[in-house]
């Protein structure tokens, strides 16, 4: 592996961490004898063009610093390489590396993770989910959360988080089970209500949502959680319970295993690792093995 190690940072996630952590990365970095060199951009495309002509150009290793939209970047830029990507989560969400077992919002710890893998060549493939040219890390959403999160979106205040709390409230009262199509693998198109429909790469969105509970990324197959037509009342009585995982247990969730899923559904937006996708209908299949991740 080349001692040219690249950096690739979002200086605003966090509220500003990700600007604070990447000094602590680079410093670990050239203790350790790596010559580093530092990626970002004025926007999304930039920043991954960037990541992408690193990756061409032969880095040892591409180190994401940021949260859950800079891992996805990081992951794009690196799926179906041999380059690994290093994780410094010190974003809002941090779920791939959360799940990947890694350090989340304690640069120094990851800093030194990422410099022990190195040293010891230690990596673990994981799988990745693609739907069209786009790869994910954890999960793809779609239905009363995506729904959430497009008039979040759309909301200028409250600032912050609290604008998610108040898109949720406005949500529920106005949400009615959505009409799906879903189709696993090569079997047959089942129609059916939902609430929601979250393929899962990984076990968990939004900061530690485990509504996927027992995907695993190296197995090959994605976990398709559907939460059927429910009340408003038995919605708020469930989610909590998704922080723990212990909803797979709730008589209106069912949980599918697949390679692949086709997901058609009216007026919903899909989103994976929390950015939008586009519309429904979408396709996703599961990419075993299309990253490497620097472990300790």
């Amino acid at each position: 592996m080349t001692s040219d190690i690249t950096v690739f940072v979002n200086p605003a996630a966090g509220r500003g961490r990700g600007a604070r952590a990447a000094p602590v990365v680079t410093e670990a970095l050239r203790d350790a004898g790596y010559e580093v060199t530092t990626v970002q951009g004025r926007d999304a495309a930039t920043a991954l063009d960037g990541a992408r002509a690193a990756v061409a150009a032969g880095t040892g290793a591409l180190i994401s610093v940021g949260g859950d939209g800079m891992a996805g970047l990081a992951l794009q830029a690196v799926a179906g390489t041999e380059v690994p990507v290093g994780l410094v989560a010190v974003g809002t969400g941090n779920d791939f590396a959360r799940a990947t077992g890694l350090p989340v919002r304690d640069p120094a710890a990851a800093a030194e993770a990422a410099v022990g893998a190195l040293e010891s060549g230690s990596t673990r493939a994981v799988d990745l989910g693609r739907a069209g040219d786009t790869y994910f890390g954890t999960v793809l959403a779609s239905g009363f959360d995506s729904r959430v999160n497009d008039r979040g979106n759309r909301m200028s205040f409250p600032p912050g988080r609290f604008k998610y709390d108040a898109a949720i409230v406005a949500e529920l009262a106005s949400f009615r089970p959505i009409p799906y199509r879903m189709q696993l693998d090569d079997g047959p198109e089942t129609e059916m209500e939902a609430t929601l429909v979250a393929v899962g790469n990984g076990p968990s969105y939004g900061g530690g949502m485990r509504i996927c509970h027992e995907a695993r990324m190296d197995d090959g197959l994605f976990d398709i959680t559907v939460v059927g037509p429910c009340s408003r009342r038995t919605l708020l009585r469930f989610f909590p319970r998704v922080y723990k995982g212990t909803h797979l247990t709730h008589p209106v969730v069912t949980v599918h295993r697949a390679k692949k899923v086709a997901l058609t559904a009216p007026d919903v937006t899909g989103y994976a690792d929390g950015e939008p996708l586009g519309p429904l209908p979408l396709t996703a299949e599961c990419v075993p093995g299309a990253v490497r991740v620097l472990v300790p």
